[in-house]
């Protein structure tokens, strides 16, 4: 097949010169304003082929990756060439997809650069196009795939605020096409699968691994372990990050094994400070800085120090109740889902990475020798125009998810004080738009238990109240069908539908800004305040809260 590309391209470029050539040009408009910085559509057409291309491909200024169309027009059919870069290009033929286009012909008319044009409509995806097309000119071509056997298409319209309009069209002595030799030729899908994924970088992470706790759980040349095997751990190569990108981090779970809720987080150690928490993993809990608030516990790691930054969280995350591990559970009409997709915006924390080796890790809690299967990956794309300026200043002030959980670090139970958290930090210099990006979600896993029972957070900085907010999810019961180990009651309520504080098992918990205005050089403070609940016997409630400062 992928011969057959290279010939027939070349057949055909053979074939067209001593036939009547057009080339039209097309530009693109938005409610009445052309599109600023556009690259032109340039289409080439006669009896035997169109080609759509741009303006860029043909002055060889085309940004990678680029596609263009060839189109037979004794068949239809639609050779599809993409260069993902300089080294690689693909190729698919779609035979089916002019064929299969239907219209509404309207009896409406109006010229357009001289021609007569007639009215055709079409609705793909909810979207109305309108498409103003000529028989004048003996040729049939369009800025897209959308509308080739009309005519010659010189507007198409969508929705009435989109339009691509032709505003030259040039006759030709000769046709021409670039030689063509793609590497690989592809099904249609997986071609635009490969597309796709050739716009933006993808970092693999972790890849199928499993975080469980067992004694058996040990560190390799690439992965380490921790905490019985509970926390995942790598150093990964993060190129530079174009200024203005978005940067997502996605997390796929399922369970092997473990069949309860359970918090999840994907975190990076800072490493910039004399002390990290590296050396907690490797030395134990003890090798961490104290944080004490007078309730006469021992909170290994969570706060920031002149010399020690705590783990800046980047996703925290909850399990669902077994998925996959017992979708064997039969529940009538109801379909288990295979897997969650957890998937955020992380852009804020650019400058923490860019062009930086960190390392990042993963911790599920949890007590099962099968525990959890886990792919995370970081996905970088780039954007043509800054929209939103990023935070340049990035400090990592609190965080008191007890990733080592299982090494003995403590829970977060500090709020049961009036104290609360308080962190103290100095900055060398101003920052401006300082704003404090909160990760909160409350935990006690019964009837009167911090989980169940909604809590207002309340924020200080410099001791004045800067913020305060409740935080409860009330859409748990939307993720039924990720949970099938939740638990059943009498009054027809699964475990997983229940309100929570500030999370539903099978979701990620988005952070909060919070705005604290230019903040000037020098030492401050910042303090969290909870009304955390009592013990209950052995019962009791705890607060995962992490801070990170951001700021320009």
């Amino acid at each position: 097949m992928k011969n057959l590309i290279v010939i027939l391209i070349c057949f055909l470029s053979l074939a067209t010169f001593s036939q009547a050539n057009y080339k039209i040009t097309y530009v693109k408009s938005s409610n009445g304003k052309l599109v600023e910085n556009q690259d032109p559509i340039i289409v080439f057409s006669n009896a035997t082929q169109t080609t759509l291309t741009t303006q860029s491909i043909l002055d060889n200024k085309a940004v990678y990756p680029f596609e263009f169309s060839l189109i037979n027009r004794k068949t239809n059919a639609v050779i599809q060439i993409a260069k993902l870069n300089e080294h690689k290009s693909i190729a698919t033929i779609d035979s089916t997809s002019i064929g299969k286009q239907t219209f509404e012909l309207l009896p409406e008319s109006k010229k357009i650069l001289g021609y007569n044009c007639k009215k055709a409509k079409t609705i793909i995806n909810s979207n109305t196009i309108e498409i103003w097309y000529t028989t004048d000119i003996p040729i049939k071509g369009a800025p897209s795939v959308l509308g080739q056997n009309l005519g010659l298409v010189l507007e198409t319209n969508r929705n009435g605020n989109f339009v691509v309009a032709a505003t030259k069209v040039e006759k030709l002595k000769q046709f021409p096409i670039a030689e063509v030799k793609p590497e690989k030729t592809l099904d249609l899908l997986t071609y635009r699968d490969e597309l796709w994924k050739s716009r933006f970088t993808t970092i693999s992470i972790f890849k199928n691994e499993i975080i469980n706790f067992s004694d058996a759980s040990k560190s390799n040349d690439s992965i380490m372990r921790f905490a019985n095997g509970t926390i995942i751990l790598r150093k990964v190569s993060i190129p530079n990050i174009v200024k203005g990108s978005q940067v997502f981090m996605e997390v796929t779970e399922q369970s092997n094994g473990d069949a309860y809720d359970r918090t999840g987080s994907v975190f990076l150690i800072p490493m910039k400070q004399k002390n990290s928490f590296l050396e907690g993993l490797q030395n134990g809990v003890k090798a961490l800085p104290i944080y004490e608030n007078g309730n006469g516990k021992y909170y290994q790691g969570i706060a920031a120090t002149e010399n020690y930054s705590p783990l800046l969280e980047l996703m925290r995350f909850f399990t669902p109740f077994g998925i996959k591990q017992y979708n064997t559970i039969p529940l009538k009409d109801k379909i288990w889902e295979e897997r969650v997709n957890y998937r955020q915006d992380i852009s804020e924390l650019t400058a923490a990475m860019s062009g930086q080796e960190v390392y990042i890790g993963t911790f599920i809690g949890n007590y099962d020798k099968g525990g959890h299967k886990v792919n995370v990956n970081l996905t970088i794309h780039p954007e043509e125009e800054v929209v939103v300026a990023k935070p340049t200043e990035i400090i990592t002030l609190f965080n008191t998810t007890n990733v080592m959980e299982m090494a003995g670090q403590e829970y977060g139970t500090l709020f049961n004080s009036d104290k609360g958290l308080v962190v103290t930090f100095t900055l060398n210099k101003d920052i401006k738009n300082a704003r404090l990006r909160y990760i909160t979600t409350g935990h006690g896993g019964w009837e009167n238990g911090d989980e169940f029972v909604p809590k207002k957070n309340s924020i200080y900085l410099d001791e004045k109240e800067v913020f305060h907010f409740t935080p409860w999810r009330e859409d748990c019961g939307s993720y039924r069908l990720y949970n099938p180990a939740s638990g059943n009651f009498p009054n027809g309520l699964s475990s997983s539908d229940y309100s929570r504080s500030n999370w539903c098992p099978g979701t990620s918990t988005n952070p909060i800004y919070i705005e604290l205005g230019d903040i000037k050089a020098g030492t401050h403070s910042l303090q969290v305040k909870i009304p955390q609940g009592a013990n209950e016997g052995t019962s009791f409630s705890a607060w995962n809260v992490s801070g990170v400062l951001l700021g320009e």
